[in-house]
Protein backbone atom coordinates (compact mmCIF):
# COMPACT_ATOMS: atom_id res chain seq x y z
CA UNK A 1 0.00 0.00 0.00
CA UNK A 2 1.54 3.29 -1.09
CA UNK A 3 1.15 6.45 1.01
CA UNK A 4 -1.38 8.98 -0.16
CA UNK A 5 0.12 12.13 -1.58
CA UNK A 6 -2.46 13.58 -3.97
CA UNK A 7 -3.35 17.13 -3.03
CA UNK A 8 -6.54 19.06 -3.66
CA UNK A 9 -5.90 21.48 -6.52
CA UNK A 10 -7.45 24.81 -7.37
CA UNK A 11 -11.08 25.09 -8.33
CA UNK A 12 -11.89 25.60 -12.02
CA UNK A 13 -12.07 29.28 -12.98
CA UNK A 14 -15.56 28.66 -14.39
CA UNK A 15 -16.99 27.55 -11.03
CA UNK A 16 -19.44 29.82 -9.28
CA UNK A 17 -17.60 31.41 -6.38
CA UNK A 18 -18.02 33.48 -3.26
CA UNK A 19 -16.01 36.68 -2.77
CA UNK A 20 -13.19 36.48 -0.22
CA UNK A 21 -12.03 39.85 1.08
CA UNK A 22 -8.69 40.30 2.85
CA UNK A 23 -8.91 43.02 5.48
CA UNK A 24 -5.96 44.61 7.27
CA UNK A 25 -6.50 45.95 10.77
CA UNK A 26 -5.84 49.55 9.80
CA UNK A 27 -8.27 49.29 6.88
CA UNK A 28 -11.18 47.81 8.85
CA UNK A 29 -12.92 51.10 9.55
CA UNK A 30 -12.91 52.03 5.87
CA UNK A 31 -14.07 48.52 4.95
CA UNK A 32 -17.04 48.72 7.32
CA UNK A 33 -17.99 52.15 6.01
CA UNK A 34 -18.03 50.82 2.45
CA UNK A 35 -20.41 47.93 3.18
CA UNK A 36 -24.15 47.70 3.41
CA UNK A 37 -25.55 48.52 6.82
CA UNK A 38 -26.50 44.86 7.32
CA UNK A 39 -23.05 43.44 6.45
CA UNK A 40 -21.22 45.99 8.58
CA UNK A 41 -23.51 45.31 11.53
CA UNK A 42 -23.10 41.53 11.09
CA UNK A 43 -19.30 41.75 11.06
CA UNK A 44 -19.33 43.87 14.20
CA UNK A 45 -21.83 41.57 15.91
CA UNK A 46 -19.53 38.62 15.16
CA UNK A 47 -16.64 40.46 16.77
CA UNK A 48 -14.62 40.83 13.59
CA UNK A 49 -11.54 42.95 14.31
CA UNK A 50 -9.42 41.93 11.29
CA UNK A 51 -6.94 40.15 13.56
CA UNK A 52 -4.58 37.81 11.68
CA UNK A 53 -6.44 34.70 10.52
CA UNK A 54 -9.83 35.81 11.85
CA UNK A 55 -12.75 34.88 9.57
CA UNK A 56 -16.31 36.09 9.36
CA UNK A 57 -18.77 34.50 6.93
CA UNK A 58 -21.44 36.88 5.61
CA UNK A 59 -25.05 35.66 5.19
CA UNK A 60 -26.96 36.38 2.00
CA UNK A 61 -30.31 36.86 3.71
CA UNK A 62 -31.69 33.60 2.30
CA UNK A 63 -29.93 31.15 4.59
CA UNK A 64 -26.85 30.92 2.41
CA UNK A 65 -23.44 32.55 2.16
CA UNK A 66 -22.72 35.86 0.47
CA UNK A 67 -18.96 35.71 0.98
CA UNK A 68 -16.39 36.06 3.74
CA UNK A 69 -13.81 38.40 5.22
CA UNK A 70 -10.38 37.32 6.39
CA UNK A 71 -8.41 39.40 8.86
CA UNK A 72 -4.84 40.09 7.82
CA UNK A 73 -3.86 41.74 11.09
CA UNK A 74 -1.04 44.27 11.16
CA UNK A 75 2.28 44.24 9.33
CA UNK A 76 3.96 43.42 12.63
CA UNK A 77 1.65 40.44 13.20
CA UNK A 78 2.28 39.14 9.68
CA UNK A 79 6.03 39.03 10.33
CA UNK A 80 5.42 36.50 13.10
CA UNK A 81 3.12 34.16 11.20
CA UNK A 82 2.97 32.27 7.90
CA UNK A 83 0.21 31.13 5.53
CA UNK A 84 -2.69 33.49 6.20
CA UNK A 85 -4.95 31.91 3.58
CA UNK A 86 -4.32 28.46 5.05
CA UNK A 87 -5.44 29.73 8.46
CA UNK A 88 -8.58 31.10 6.80
CA UNK A 89 -9.29 27.95 4.79
CA UNK A 90 -9.44 25.88 7.97
CA UNK A 91 -12.22 28.13 9.31
CA UNK A 92 -14.26 28.89 6.20
CA UNK A 93 -17.51 27.05 5.45
CA UNK A 94 -17.33 24.58 2.59
CA UNK A 95 -17.62 26.27 -0.79
CA UNK A 96 -15.64 27.78 -3.64
CA UNK A 97 -14.06 31.18 -3.09
CA UNK A 98 -12.23 33.75 -5.18
CA UNK A 99 -10.10 36.59 -3.87
CA UNK A 100 -12.08 39.81 -4.16
CA UNK A 101 -9.34 42.09 -2.83
CA UNK A 102 -5.59 42.35 -3.10
CA UNK A 103 -3.33 40.68 -0.59
CA UNK A 104 -1.19 43.02 1.52
CA UNK A 105 2.02 43.96 -0.27
CA UNK A 106 4.11 41.93 2.18
CA UNK A 107 2.30 38.67 1.35
CA UNK A 108 3.20 36.59 -1.70
CA UNK A 109 0.25 35.26 -3.74
CA UNK A 110 2.29 32.13 -4.61
CA UNK A 111 3.10 31.38 -0.97
CA UNK A 112 -0.45 32.08 0.19
CA UNK A 113 -1.97 29.87 -2.49
CA UNK A 114 0.50 27.09 -1.68
CA UNK A 115 -0.58 27.38 1.94
CA UNK A 116 -4.23 27.20 0.92
CA UNK A 117 -3.61 23.96 -0.98
CA UNK A 118 -1.66 22.48 1.93
CA UNK A 119 -4.53 23.28 4.30
CA UNK A 120 -6.29 20.37 2.57
CA UNK A 121 -3.55 17.88 3.46
CA UNK A 122 -4.49 15.13 5.90
CA UNK A 123 -2.80 11.80 6.56
CA UNK A 124 -5.69 9.34 6.35
CA UNK A 125 -4.00 5.99 5.80
CA UNK A 126 -4.97 4.52 9.17
CA UNK A 127 -7.91 6.61 10.38
CA UNK A 128 -10.39 8.99 8.84
CA UNK A 129 -8.95 12.48 8.58
CA UNK A 130 -9.63 15.49 6.42
CA UNK A 131 -8.25 18.95 5.88
CA UNK A 132 -10.04 22.12 4.92
CA UNK A 133 -13.14 21.88 2.73
CA UNK A 134 -13.10 25.36 1.21
CA UNK A 135 -11.80 25.59 -2.36
CA UNK A 136 -10.12 28.49 -4.11
CA UNK A 137 -10.01 29.72 -7.68
CA UNK A 138 -6.39 30.58 -8.43
CA UNK A 139 -5.86 34.32 -8.79
CA UNK A 140 -5.34 35.56 -12.32
CA UNK A 141 -1.70 35.49 -13.41
CA UNK A 142 -0.66 32.79 -10.94
CA UNK A 143 1.15 29.74 -12.31
CA UNK A 144 -1.34 27.34 -10.73
CA UNK A 145 0.22 24.16 -12.17
CA UNK A 146 3.56 25.03 -10.61
CA UNK A 147 1.96 25.68 -7.22
CA UNK A 148 0.06 22.39 -7.46
CA UNK A 149 3.30 20.54 -8.29
CA UNK A 150 5.01 22.05 -5.24
CA UNK A 151 2.06 21.17 -3.01
CA UNK A 152 1.94 17.60 -4.31
CA UNK A 153 5.68 17.20 -3.72
CA UNK A 154 5.27 18.49 -0.18
CA UNK A 155 2.34 16.13 0.39
CA UNK A 156 4.45 13.19 -0.79
CA UNK A 157 7.21 14.15 1.65
CA UNK A 158 4.78 14.41 4.56
CA UNK A 159 3.02 11.14 3.87
CA UNK A 160 6.26 9.18 3.54
CA UNK A 161 7.45 10.52 6.89
CA UNK A 162 4.09 10.01 8.59
CA UNK A 163 3.95 6.34 7.61
CA UNK A 164 5.25 4.22 10.51
CA UNK A 165 8.27 1.99 10.03
CA UNK A 166 6.14 -1.17 9.97
CA UNK A 167 4.85 0.00 6.58
CA UNK A 168 7.81 2.14 5.49
CA UNK A 169 10.94 0.01 5.56
CA UNK A 170 13.69 -0.01 2.93
CA UNK A 171 11.60 -2.06 0.46
CA UNK A 172 8.59 0.23 0.82
CA UNK A 173 10.77 3.31 0.38
CA UNK A 174 12.09 1.72 -2.79
CA UNK A 175 8.51 1.11 -3.95
CA UNK A 176 7.67 4.78 -3.32
CA UNK A 177 10.64 5.87 -5.44
CA UNK A 178 9.60 3.45 -8.19
CA UNK A 179 6.02 4.78 -8.15
CA UNK A 180 7.32 8.35 -8.46
CA UNK A 181 9.63 7.32 -11.30
CA UNK A 182 6.78 5.59 -13.16
CA UNK A 183 4.70 8.76 -12.88
CA UNK A 184 7.40 10.88 -14.52
CA UNK A 185 9.12 8.47 -16.89
CA UNK A 186 12.25 8.17 -14.76
CA UNK A 187 14.36 5.06 -14.23
CA UNK A 188 15.14 3.37 -10.93
CA UNK A 189 17.77 0.76 -10.12
CA UNK A 190 18.52 -0.73 -6.74
CA UNK A 191 21.46 -2.51 -5.09
CA UNK A 192 20.20 -4.76 -2.30
CA UNK A 193 21.66 -6.76 0.56
CA UNK A 194 24.94 -8.61 -0.06
CA UNK A 195 25.22 -6.97 -3.48
CA UNK A 196 26.11 -3.77 -1.62
CA UNK A 197 29.41 -5.40 -0.68
CA UNK A 198 30.00 -6.61 -4.21
CA UNK A 199 29.35 -3.06 -5.49
CA UNK A 200 31.68 -1.50 -2.87
CA UNK A 201 29.07 0.15 -0.65
CA UNK A 202 30.23 -1.33 2.65
CA UNK A 203 28.98 1.33 5.05
CA UNK A 204 25.40 1.07 3.81
CA UNK A 205 25.57 -2.70 4.19
CA UNK A 206 27.12 -2.55 7.66
CA UNK A 207 24.53 -0.17 9.11
CA UNK A 208 21.64 -2.22 7.74
CA UNK A 209 22.92 -5.75 8.18
CA UNK A 210 21.39 -6.35 11.66
CA UNK A 211 17.86 -5.96 10.31
CA UNK A 212 15.90 -8.70 8.54
CA UNK A 213 14.81 -5.97 6.11
CA UNK A 214 17.65 -5.84 3.61
CA UNK A 215 19.55 -2.56 3.23
CA UNK A 216 19.71 -1.07 -0.24
CA UNK A 217 20.79 1.86 -2.36
CA UNK A 218 17.99 3.35 -4.47
CA UNK A 219 19.14 5.16 -7.62
CA UNK A 220 16.61 7.26 -9.62
CA UNK A 221 17.56 9.05 -12.84
CA UNK A 222 15.54 11.50 -14.96
CA UNK A 223 16.21 13.96 -17.76
CA UNK A 224 18.70 14.03 -20.61
CA UNK A 225 19.53 17.72 -21.02
CA UNK A 226 20.88 20.49 -18.85
CA UNK A 227 23.25 20.58 -15.87
CA UNK A 228 23.60 17.54 -13.63
CA UNK A 229 21.95 17.68 -10.22
CA UNK A 230 22.31 14.86 -7.68
CA UNK A 231 20.18 14.67 -4.54
CA UNK A 232 21.18 12.30 -1.74
CA UNK A 233 18.65 11.61 1.03
CA UNK A 234 19.18 9.73 4.26
CA UNK A 235 16.78 6.77 4.30
CA UNK A 236 17.11 5.32 7.81
CA UNK A 237 13.59 3.93 8.01
CA UNK A 238 13.88 3.33 11.74
CA UNK A 239 16.76 4.08 14.07
CA UNK A 240 17.01 2.19 17.33
CA UNK A 241 20.45 3.67 17.88
CA UNK A 242 21.95 0.22 17.33
CA UNK A 243 24.00 -1.12 20.22
CA UNK A 244 24.15 2.44 21.56
CA UNK A 245 20.44 1.96 22.11
CA UNK A 246 18.29 5.07 22.30
CA UNK A 247 16.06 5.55 25.36
CA UNK A 248 12.38 5.06 24.67
CA UNK A 249 11.56 8.78 24.56
CA UNK A 250 14.23 9.38 21.94
CA UNK A 251 13.00 6.46 19.83
CA UNK A 252 9.40 7.65 19.62
CA UNK A 253 9.84 9.73 16.46
CA UNK A 254 12.41 7.57 14.72
CA UNK A 255 10.02 6.71 11.91
CA UNK A 256 10.99 10.18 10.66
CA UNK A 257 14.68 9.31 10.41
CA UNK A 258 14.11 8.76 6.69
CA UNK A 259 13.00 12.41 6.42
CA UNK A 260 15.97 13.28 4.23
CA UNK A 261 14.92 10.72 1.63
CA UNK A 262 11.30 11.89 1.84
CA UNK A 263 12.41 15.45 1.26
CA UNK A 264 14.56 14.67 -1.77
CA UNK A 265 11.72 12.62 -3.30
CA UNK A 266 9.32 15.52 -2.76
CA UNK A 267 11.80 17.91 -4.37
CA UNK A 268 12.35 15.43 -7.21
CA UNK A 269 8.59 15.46 -7.87
CA UNK A 270 8.61 19.27 -8.10
CA UNK A 271 11.54 19.16 -10.53
CA UNK A 272 10.08 16.46 -12.76
CA UNK A 273 6.47 17.68 -12.70
CA UNK A 274 7.52 21.14 -13.87
CA UNK A 275 10.06 19.87 -16.41
CA UNK A 276 13.04 21.69 -14.94
CA UNK A 277 15.88 21.47 -17.48
CA UNK A 278 18.28 19.34 -15.44
CA UNK A 279 19.68 15.83 -15.50
CA UNK A 280 18.48 14.61 -12.14
CA UNK A 281 19.84 11.77 -10.04
CA UNK A 282 18.42 10.79 -6.65
CA UNK A 283 20.39 8.44 -4.39
CA UNK A 284 18.80 7.03 -1.24
CA UNK A 285 20.68 4.68 1.09
CA UNK A 286 17.74 2.88 2.72
CA UNK A 287 18.38 0.90 5.90
CA UNK A 288 16.98 0.03 9.30
CA UNK A 289 19.45 0.47 12.16
CA UNK A 290 18.54 -2.53 14.30
CA UNK A 291 19.95 -4.57 17.18
CA UNK A 292 20.83 -8.22 16.61
CA UNK A 293 23.89 -10.46 16.45
CA UNK A 294 25.32 -8.94 13.25
CA UNK A 295 24.95 -5.34 14.49
CA UNK A 296 28.06 -3.20 14.09
CA UNK A 297 29.76 -2.25 17.36
CA UNK A 298 31.35 0.73 19.08
CA UNK A 299 35.08 0.50 18.46
CA UNK A 300 34.73 -1.14 15.06
CA UNK A 301 36.76 0.37 12.24
CA UNK A 302 34.86 0.21 8.97
CA UNK A 303 35.94 0.62 5.35
CA UNK A 304 34.08 2.98 3.03
CA UNK A 305 33.57 3.27 -0.71
CA UNK A 306 36.02 6.17 -0.85
CA UNK A 307 38.72 4.10 0.85
CA UNK A 308 38.68 6.13 4.08
CA UNK A 309 38.40 4.11 7.28
CA UNK A 310 35.89 5.12 9.96
CA UNK A 311 36.14 4.43 13.69
CA UNK A 312 32.73 3.84 15.24
CA UNK A 313 32.42 5.66 18.55
CA UNK A 314 28.61 5.66 18.52
CA UNK A 315 26.35 3.33 16.52
CA UNK A 316 23.63 5.99 16.82
CA UNK A 317 25.61 8.22 14.45
CA UNK A 318 24.69 5.93 11.56
CA UNK A 319 23.12 8.42 9.16
CA UNK A 320 26.43 9.96 8.18
CA UNK A 321 27.79 6.47 7.48
CA UNK A 322 25.16 5.52 4.91
CA UNK A 323 25.30 8.99 3.37
CA UNK A 324 29.09 8.73 3.09
CA UNK A 325 28.97 5.81 0.66
CA UNK A 326 26.14 7.40 -1.34
CA UNK A 327 28.01 10.71 -1.56
CA UNK A 328 31.19 8.97 -2.67
CA UNK A 329 29.24 7.22 -5.43
CA UNK A 330 27.55 10.48 -6.45
CA UNK A 331 30.88 12.34 -6.57
CA UNK A 332 32.29 9.83 -9.06
CA UNK A 333 29.94 11.33 -11.69
CA UNK A 334 31.19 14.86 -10.88
CA UNK A 335 27.70 16.44 -10.88
CA UNK A 336 27.34 20.18 -11.35
CA UNK A 337 25.61 20.34 -7.97
CA UNK A 338 25.47 17.73 -5.20
CA UNK A 339 22.98 18.15 -2.33
CA UNK A 340 22.38 15.91 0.68
CA UNK A 341 19.44 16.10 3.08
CA UNK A 342 19.21 14.29 6.39
CA UNK A 343 17.60 14.27 9.79
CA UNK A 344 21.14 14.07 11.05
CA UNK A 345 21.88 15.79 14.37
CA UNK A 346 20.11 17.01 17.46
CA UNK A 347 22.78 19.69 17.62
CA UNK A 348 21.20 21.42 14.62
CA UNK A 349 17.88 21.57 16.44
CA UNK A 350 19.53 23.07 19.53
CA UNK A 351 21.16 25.69 17.31
CA UNK A 352 18.14 26.89 15.34
CA UNK A 353 15.07 25.00 16.56
CA UNK A 354 12.76 22.79 14.54
CA UNK A 355 11.34 25.44 12.21
CA UNK A 356 14.55 26.35 10.39
CA UNK A 357 16.57 24.11 8.08
CA UNK A 358 20.32 24.60 8.62
CA UNK A 359 22.50 24.16 5.56
CA UNK A 360 26.20 24.09 4.79
CA UNK A 361 28.03 25.17 1.65
CA UNK A 362 31.43 26.51 0.69
CA UNK A 363 29.91 28.52 -2.17
CA UNK A 364 28.72 31.99 -1.17
CA UNK A 365 26.72 32.51 -4.34
CA UNK A 366 24.73 29.31 -3.72
CA UNK A 367 24.04 30.45 -0.15
CA UNK A 368 22.83 33.83 -1.40
CA UNK A 369 20.52 32.30 -4.01
CA UNK A 370 19.17 29.86 -1.45
CA UNK A 371 18.53 32.57 1.14
CA UNK A 372 16.50 34.52 -1.43
CA UNK A 373 14.64 31.38 -2.53
CA UNK A 374 13.82 30.58 1.09
CA UNK A 375 12.37 34.04 1.60
CA UNK A 376 10.33 33.83 -1.59
CA UNK A 377 8.99 30.37 -0.72
CA UNK A 378 8.46 31.00 3.03
CA UNK A 379 10.68 27.97 3.68
CA UNK A 380 13.19 29.23 6.26
CA UNK A 381 16.83 28.13 6.13
CA UNK A 382 20.01 29.28 7.86
CA UNK A 383 23.63 28.85 6.84
CA UNK A 384 26.02 27.14 9.23
CA UNK A 385 29.77 26.99 8.52
CA UNK A 386 31.99 24.24 7.24
CA UNK A 387 34.48 25.39 9.90
CA UNK A 388 37.80 23.94 8.75
CA UNK A 389 39.42 24.37 12.17
CA UNK A 390 37.15 21.60 13.48
CA UNK A 391 38.47 19.05 10.98
CA UNK A 392 40.84 17.63 13.61
CA UNK A 393 37.80 16.74 15.77
CA UNK A 394 36.81 14.03 13.27
CA UNK A 395 40.32 12.54 12.97
CA UNK A 396 40.76 9.93 15.71
CA UNK A 397 44.26 8.76 14.78
CA UNK A 398 43.45 5.04 14.85
CA UNK A 399 41.40 5.48 11.66
CA UNK A 400 40.97 8.18 9.03
CA UNK A 401 37.70 9.45 10.48
CA UNK A 402 35.63 9.33 13.68
CA UNK A 403 31.87 9.01 13.25
CA UNK A 404 31.03 10.61 16.62
CA UNK A 405 33.67 12.88 18.17
CA UNK A 406 33.64 13.03 21.97
CA UNK A 407 32.68 16.19 23.82
CA UNK A 408 29.44 17.08 22.06
CA UNK A 409 30.61 20.48 20.80
CA UNK A 410 29.65 21.61 17.27
CA UNK A 411 27.86 18.34 16.52
CA UNK A 412 26.09 19.60 13.40
CA UNK A 413 29.31 21.07 12.00
CA UNK A 414 31.46 18.01 12.64
CA UNK A 415 28.80 15.81 11.01
CA UNK A 416 28.77 18.08 7.97
CA UNK A 417 32.57 18.07 7.80
CA UNK A 418 32.49 14.26 7.93
CA UNK A 419 30.14 14.19 4.94
CA UNK A 420 32.17 16.74 2.99
CA UNK A 421 35.11 14.32 3.06
CA UNK A 422 33.09 11.99 0.81
CA UNK A 423 31.74 14.60 -1.62
CA UNK A 424 35.10 14.89 -3.35
CA UNK A 425 35.56 17.95 -5.52
CA UNK A 426 31.84 18.33 -6.19
CA UNK A 427 30.05 21.61 -5.53
CA UNK A 428 28.33 20.43 -2.39
CA UNK A 429 25.51 21.55 -0.11
CA UNK A 430 24.22 19.70 2.95
CA UNK A 431 20.94 20.15 4.88
CA UNK A 432 20.53 18.99 8.49
CA UNK A 433 16.73 19.07 8.89
CA UNK A 434 14.12 18.16 11.51
CA UNK A 435 11.33 17.19 9.04
CA UNK A 436 8.61 17.37 11.66
CA UNK A 437 5.96 19.83 12.81
CA UNK A 438 5.55 19.52 16.56
CA UNK A 439 2.11 21.12 16.68
CA UNK A 440 -0.80 21.98 14.41
CA UNK A 441 -0.14 25.22 12.54
CA UNK A 442 -1.66 26.77 9.40
CA UNK A 443 -0.72 24.55 6.42
CA UNK A 444 1.52 22.47 8.72
CA UNK A 445 -0.40 19.90 10.78
CA UNK A 446 1.50 18.00 13.43
CA UNK A 447 3.61 15.36 11.72
CA UNK A 448 5.99 14.98 8.80
CA UNK A 449 7.21 18.16 7.12
CA UNK A 450 9.19 19.27 4.11
CA UNK A 451 12.10 21.58 4.94
CA UNK A 452 14.45 23.21 2.50
CA UNK A 453 12.92 21.58 -0.58
CA UNK A 454 10.73 24.50 -1.61
CA UNK A 455 13.60 26.93 -1.00
CA UNK A 456 15.85 24.81 -3.20
CA UNK A 457 13.22 24.49 -5.91
CA UNK A 458 12.90 28.27 -5.96
CA UNK A 459 16.67 28.79 -6.05
CA UNK A 460 17.81 26.02 -8.41
CA UNK A 461 17.29 27.98 -11.66
CA UNK A 462 19.71 30.65 -10.42
CA UNK A 463 22.09 28.19 -8.78
CA UNK A 464 22.37 26.16 -11.98
CA UNK A 465 22.11 29.12 -14.37
CA UNK A 466 19.12 27.65 -16.16
CA UNK A 467 17.53 29.50 -19.11
CA UNK A 468 14.87 31.98 -18.00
Amino acid sequence: MQPHFAVCGFAAPTEASLPLHIVEEDALEAMLADQSEGDAAWAQTMGFTAAWGQVVALPDGKGGLAGAWVGAGSAAARKRKRFLLAAAAAKLPEGTYALASELPDDLSPEVECFGWLMSHYAFDRYAKASGAKARLIAPEGLDSKRIEAIATGESLTRSLINTPAEDMGPAELQAAAEALAAEHGAEVSCIIGEDLLAQNLPLIHTVGRASDRAPRLIDLRWGDTGPTLTLVGKGVCFDTGGLNLKPGASMALMKKDMGGSANVLGLAHMIMATGLAVRLRVLIPAVENSVSGPAFRPGDILPSRKGLTVEINNTDAEGRLVLADALALAAEDNPDLLISMATLTGAARVAVGGDIAPFFTDHDSDAQHLALGAQQAADPVWRLPFHDTYETMIEPGIADLDNAPAGGFAGAITAALFLRRFAGEARYMHFDIYAWSQSNQPARPKGGLGQGGRALFQALPEMLDLPK
